[in-house]
């Protein structure tokens, strides 16, 4: 099979697809690997690099997504990418497809196949692909959220540790998934006070078992969320809906009960944000005020560290990736129930339920009669 990897065009998204050494997995498999010129530049991976691994380097997306079979990527191809996807060919990344309408449509009319990285999902609930870079953009949470609570940076001018006879800057995370649990890991570890919020209660007893004294758990309702506003300094939207949109757990009339120079990070901002007031920014200007409130809402933030994120993520995506092009889509699916709750889109039809459920689509059950969501 004639693998492709483009270069990522979306703004400021620094990471690729696959790094070299998993391109070296696929030759091993008699594989062919196309990637992109300078597709790696920015993760530390230069053409020379694949050269030695076996890859092909092409001069434009164009002719990558023209001769391969399957792409991988790392985000959603944008639409002046959209003409390049053809009828059949496969496409494997992190879609989010409940954030826009546009993409979804416009995946449906390629006829193509649609694997999405976010909806992998293993027996027990987890994400193995969602995970890695759910780590990063926990940890990074915290430390963009410590950024913009400086001063200089348009923040309360608050130390999130603190300082002996000064009290620690006060942080809530909305969700006990991996981002939320990265993210009060950090917190703690750099001595602020944290709350976790959360609807699952054997989720909150393992997390009350396992974070550090200075994180507590509470259960999640707005009576608790809007009680804790006042004196929060630093708020972390964690919540996953797997292949759904966010639910907006603070609205814009709760952004009143906040301190002029607090500091949210919208980490859901690629499912449509659980700030009523989110929108997607960038990493060149990532942040705005709502209210004296400030919002930061990149939707890519382990782009920021290429290099960590696209080994990580390769780590995560590989064997997947190798078991797609070893048997085909097809018969990998139907091998790997994990893989098959991948599928979000297949020949012009979705077969993903939240995904239909989030734009009043006609939901499809895939080729052989199983359907791709649990």
């Amino acid at each position: 099979m004639q693998i492709g990897v483009p270069r990522e065009i979306k703004l400021d998204e620094a990471r690729v697809g696959i790094t070299p050494a998993g391109c070296a997995e696929f030759l091993k498999h008699g594989h062919q690997v196309l990637v992109e010129a300078d597709a790696g530049v920015l993760s530390g991976f230069s053409d020379e690099d694949y050269r030695k691994a076996g890859a092909r380097i092409l001069e434009t997306g164009r002719a990558v997504y023209q001769s391969a079979d399957l792409i991988v990527k790392v985000k959603e191809p944008l639409e002046s990418e959209y003409a390049f996807i053809r009828p059949g060919q496969i496409l494997f990344t992190f879609f989010h497809f409940a954030s826009s309408l546009e993409l979804t449509r416009a995946m449906i009319e390629s006829r193509a196949v649609c694997v999405a990285y976010e909806t992998i999902e293993d027996d027990d609930g987890s994400l193995p692909l969602l995970t890695p870079m759910s780590e990063v953009a926990g940890r990074m949470a915290i430390q963009e959220g410590a950024r913009w609570l400086e001063k200089p940076a348009g923040g309360r001018g608050i130390l999130l540790g603190g300082v002996p006879g000064v009290l620690p800057a006060r942080v809530m995370i909305l969700g006990g998934g991996t981002v939320g649990t990265e993210a009060a890991r950090m917190a703690a570890g750099l001595g602020a006070d944290v709350t976790i919020l959360d609807v699952d209660l054997p989720r909150l007893r393992y997390l009350a078992e396992v974070l550090p004294p200075n994180v507590r758990t509470l259960f999640s309702t707005r009576h608790n969320i809007e009680r804790l506003l006042p004196t929060t300094d630093l708020i972390v939207g964690a919540v996953l809906i797997t292949g759904g949109r966010a639910p907006h757990l603070i609205t814009r009339d709760m952004l009143a009960n906040m301190r002029p120079g607090s500091v949210i990070i919208d980490v859901d901002v690629d499912q449509g944000g659980c700030v009523e007031t989110s929108h997607p920014t960038n990493h060149e200007q990532p942040v705005f005020t709502v209210d004296g409130v400030l919002h930061y809402c990149v939707p890519n933030m382990p782009g920021a560290v290429p290099y960590t994120s696209t080994l990580a993520l390769t780590n995560a995506t590989l064997s997947f990736a190798l078991a797609i092009a070893d048997r085909g889509w097809q018969e990998a699916c139907k091998d790997d129930a994990r893989l098959a709750r991948g599928l979000n889109i297949v020949d012009g039809d979705v077969v993903y339920e939240a995904v239909a459920r989030t734009f009043d689509l006609k939901h499809t059950l895939w080729a052989d009669g199983t359907p791709a969501s649990k």
